[in-house]
């Protein structure tokens, strides 16, 4: 991590209030960079309420960088995000498919005691 990036505390859901205090991002920001970039997709509670997980939280970071401090434009910024995606995507889904191993494994421990 950046020194420049906040520090993300380690929960598995995130209220768009909390996002918009972690990033220094407007909530209508937020809102509209859901419509913009395919990478920022959060799930929905029950009633409704987005539910931002890390990994949203830390594009919503890089793309902040590149519009804000980079100066990309929107598209650019798009272009910018498929690319390296293109170059990371299988890397990207193993370290996932990890995360959910762990999970795993420690819902098996809690069921066994």
């Amino acid at each position: 991590m950046k020194p420049t990036e906040p520090e993300i505390p380690n929960k598995r859901y995130f209220r768009i209030g909390e996002v918009s205090a972690l990033t220094g991002i407007e909530s209508y920001v937020l809102r509209y960079w859901e419509t913009e970039f395919p990478g920022i997709r959060p799930a929905r509670s029950s009633s409704g309420q987005r539910l931002y997980r890390k990994q949203d939280i830390e594009i919503v970071l890089k793309i902040k960088g590149l519009l804000h401090t980079k100066r990309y434009t929107i598209a650019g910024a798009k272009q910018y995000l498929r690319k390296r995606q293109k170059e990371t995507s299988p890397s990207s889904q193993s370290i996932t498919l990890e995360e959910l191993r762990k999970e795993l494994v420690a819902i098996r421990d809690l069921l066994s005691d």
